[in-house]
């Protein structure tokens, strides 16, 4: 008890110096406000979804391979609708000549033309992060102004800007939601803007400092605002009922000051499951689990910063205002609900665990899916509209880039001859196989006289031009064996030719030079973005979807057949690719997440019920409802983005496990001092706001973001945030209850609390008892009284005391009165383990003693209730 008061009178003082140091924190605040303001433009945010790939997967290695040895030249899609062939074909030379325009691919085949559709395939002279492909393409368009244009494209940050722009409304919407949900909630006006103040402090700050974490993901950027406000807006609420309640009895200023000692423990607690939920996806291998993770549990750790420093101040400017602006209760009593959990205490519980056996079976048969080609989405943006256009036109382009050691181009070329005798593929770009001019491949081996043919060039200059090639290459059998039966791969004579006029060595006329320029600037662009240093690379285009069973057991397939033909590590990119990897890591993560997410709540609420049996029971329930959320998908065969599941069962298992706290805690409370039924009925009056408050906004806040969102990924999660939410709420207000009465025994079997000693009292004559009893005074009574007996009394003290009086004539008539009546004001209620004048009861003063445990005690008392 002294421990007690100490860590008390150690919180008002923290408490204390808040409030009336409230003037420094307003500044504080207002300073990292207005940084965060300004560096909130200093976060760098990733688009790409397989940046995210765990180190060790094919797909990433691939990528940073790509980064490392290869150039990507921007490229872009542009399809024009409604016109004929002719037309087509002239828009096609007008875009050839634009200066920026590398290579334009447009034939009057179906792949290019059809159903008065052209189909352009540009690629720009420019990388593809320089602006000056972007650019060049904005040229394009603007020169193709007139003609209907589906323009697909991986330049720029177009997405990004549109899912921040789709996010921007999506926040406003919430945030007209979270106030109009407050209006109702709330039982003062003033309260409002304390609680729209102190969130906002919070959200600023937590967007302001992401830029410390360097990069983060589009994910995160997009709906970590969103999903603070609904998971820590119940810390604020907290606060704010913990002040109205004191504020009954105390001036605002200490009203402030104890509500916060009690609030900043409370609340710290309550955080903690949320914490640990998302804790769970830190142990993520896909990189946006922990990346997600870390933005949100710093955005908590703000919320509760602001709620503890800024929000008492707040209070202290608002409070008169607040008790001006009082208006009535628009929440009703649910008096019903916990009528309705005690009279089906017996039914519901053996129903829901049946329920939950056949949610866990079907949701192990959720139709989880790895890419977006199989995901719909509410609305589409711009970006989404082209290409769906010009995949219902061609068809779907499915590409995959192959890379393996450099070797000679003949084993190039052989292994993508078998390649293409797959029907699973479309077609190769390699440098083996791409056309150069007049029927030449780029890697065919030409004689000098064919070159000169070819070039327009003369044999002696060219003859003069491999005997360079030779010398500078060291072949010098060519010199021994002559020249006429000397071939060199095309790309590489013309580089060469091209790299000797450059440095003076060879001169030709105008056109020729003109005409080599052009191939030569067509064969880097192939080169660089074909061949590197160590890795030549191959670009497949499949025919099979981009993932499916089909598709992953090809790409295994290609790696048996690359290894035929090449020694050392063969890499693959590319959607099927990544989409397979994220399978596999799929797999693991779903393990993992799912356990530390219940072991991480598990371990705070033992510490919080400090009994084995109550967590147990909280996770049944809450796991329950992730089961039956993701039971849905499989019923209605819907595909849901796998990283949906992870990131929503995470959030799920943290927030919505605080409503089963709030219904759970009240009752082992109120079951100490009523019976069950009238427990649980005022333990559902109790947390119905609280959870009618935080449930609904965080249910009507995912809603949002899947009705309002275009890309799939945030979309899923808002979708899943949302059915998961409202499933929680259904579940702990009308199944927890009747959990919580046929398992309350359990509970309190299983608790391993430090036991309360109580004394089993023996005297006669004439006694005073106060306090809750059970035992024998000439019968048998159970109950909590006040008064004189006069009598044998062997009884079991709850609470309270038991002490022999004197036997005075003026008790005696009392006693004969039969009007001797507990006086609680006069008297006080003594604690545990002390008489009415504070001092510890021993067995001196009341009589033999047996310590027995108050679970013992109440366990008997439920049992006569029951009976």
């Amino acid at each position: 008890m002294d421990e007690n008061k100490e860590k008390s009178s150690f919180m008002v003082k923290v408490a204390t110096f808040i409030v009336d140091r409230r003037n420094l924190f307003f500044l504080l605040f207002a300073i990292a406000a207005v940084f965060s303001l300004i560096s909130s433009g200093w976060v760098s945010v990733e688009d790409s979804l397989p940046a995210y790939l765990p180190e060790t997967t094919e797909t990433k290695q691939g990528l940073d391979l790509m980064e490392e040895e290869f150039i990507t030249y921007g490229t872009a899609k542009i399809m024009a609708t409604n016109i004929n062939y002719d037309v087509a074909d002239t828009i096609a030379a007008k875009i050839r000549m634009h200066p920026d325009v590398a290579m334009l691919t447009f034939d009057d085949t179906e792949d290019h033309y059809n159903n008065f559709s052209a189909l352009y395939d540009i690629t720009f002279k420019y990388e593809e992060s320089d602006l000056r492909a972007l650019d060049a393409l904005d040229d394009v368009k603007e020169m193709l102004n007139g003609y209907d244009l589906y323009v697909s494209t991986m330049m720029g940050n177009q997405t990004a800007d549109i899912i921040r722009s789709e996010m921007n409304t999506v926040s406003v919407i919430v945030a007209v939601i979270v106030v109009t949900v407050l209006i109702f909630t709330s039982q003062t006006w003033a309260e409002i803007p304390v609680l729209i103040l102190t969130f906002g402090a919070s959200a600023i700050i937590a967007s302001g400092t992401n830029f410390l974490l360097g990069t983060i993901s589009f994910v995160s950027d997009s709906v970590t605002i969103v999903l603070q406000l609904a998971l820590s807006i119940d810390y604020a609420v907290i606060f704010c009922n913990r002040y109205k309640e004191e504020h009954q009895n105390l001036s605002v200023r200490e009203a402030d000051i104890i509500a916060l000692s009690k609030a900043i423990p409370e609340i710290a607690s309550s955080s903690l499951t949320t914490v640990g939920g998302l804790i769970a996806m830190m142990f993520m291998q896909y990189g946006i689990g922990p990346d997600m993770a870390v933005c949100l549990i710093k955005a908590i750790a703000f919320s509760l910063l602001s709620v503890f420093t800024f929000m008492p101040g707040i209070i202290m400017l608002f409070g008169p205002l607040m008790d001006k602006t009082k208006h009535r209760n628009f929440i009703p009593k649910i008096s019903f609900v916990g009528k309705y959990a005690y009279f089906t205490r017996f039914i519901v519980p053996p129903l829901f665990v049946a329920l939950i056996v056949a949610a866990c079976i079907i949701s192990g048969k959720c139709p989880y899916v790895y890419g977006y080609t199989k995901l719909t989405t509410p609305v589409k943006n711009d970006i989404q509209i082209a290409s769906d256009m010009i995949e219902e036109t061609f068809g779907v382009e499915n590409m995959a880039a192959v890379m393996v050691p450099v070797d000679s181009y003949e084993t190039e070329g052989s292994f993508i001859k078998e390649l293409e005798a797959h029907p699973e593929v479309d077609k190769i770009v390699g440098l083996a196989n791409t056309e150069a001019m007049d029927g030449y491949t780029l890697t065919d081996k030409l004689t000098a006289r064919q070159f000169s043919e070819l070039m327009g060039v003369d044999y002696e200059l060219a003859d003069l031009l491999y005997t360079a090639y030779a010398i500078n290459d060291e072949n010098y059998s060519k010199l021994i064996n002559g020249s006429s039966s000397y071939s060199i791969p095309l790309i590489d004579i013309v580089i060469f030719l091209h790299d000797e006029i450059k440095d003076g060595y060879v001169s030709l006329d105008k056109d020729t030079e003109a005409e080599l320029d052009d191939a030569y600037d067509q064969m880097m662009i192939a080169k660089n973005q074909l061949q590197g240093e160590n890795y030549s690379r191959m670009l497949l285009y499949l025919t099979l979807p981009q993932e499916g069973d089909e598709t992953f057991a090809f790409i295994d397939e290609i790696h048996d057949i690359a290894h035929k033909y090449f020694e050392g590590d063969i890499l693959m990119a590319g959607e099927s690719n990544s989409q397979y990897d994220l399978k596999k890591t799929f797999a693991r993560d779903n393990a993992v997440v799912s356990w530390v997410s219940i072991f991480a709540v598990l371990v705070v609420l033992l510490f919080t019920f400090m009994s084995v049996g109550m967590p147990i029971l909280l996770i049944l329930v809450i796991q329950g409802s992730i089961w039956l959320n993701f039971a849905y998908p499989a019923i209605v065969h819907s595909n849901i983005f796998f990283m949906s599941f992870l990131i929503v069962s995470s959030i799920q298992m943290g927030a919505n496990i605080d409503y089963a706290i709030v219904i759970s805690g009240r009752f082992m409370e109120l079951k100490e001092q009523m019976s069950k039924r009238d427990a649980i009925i005022e333990t559902m009056n109790f947390a119905f706001p609280t959870i009618v408050t935080s449930g609904s906004m965080l249910a009507l806040a995912g809603l949002v973001i899947g009705m309002l969102t275009s890309d799939p990924t945030i979309c899923g999660i808002g979708q899943c945030i949302a059915r998961g939410t409202l499933i929680s709420i259904v579940l702990v207000m009308f199944v927890l209850p009747q959990i919580l009465l046929l398992g309350e025994k359990i509970i309190d079997a299983s608790s391993f609390k430090v036991s309360v000693p109580i004394k089993i009292n023996t005297e006669s004559g004439l006694i005073r008892l106060d306090g809750v009893v059970q035992g024998n005074i000439n019968g048998h009574f159970v109950g909590e009284m006040h008064g004189l007996l006069r009598g044998n009394a062997s009884v079991l003290l709850a609470t309270g005391s038991m002490n022999k009086e004197e036997d005075s004539p003026e008790k005696m008539i009392e006693d004969n009165e039969n009007v001797i009546d507990a006086d609680d004001d006069a008297s006080g209620t003594p604690e545990d383990g002390e008489d009415e004048e504070g001092q510890p009861v021993t067995e001196e003063n009341t009589g033999t003693s047996e310590e027995v445990s108050v679970e013992t005690v109440k366990k008997d008392g439920d049992e006569a209730e029951d009976e």
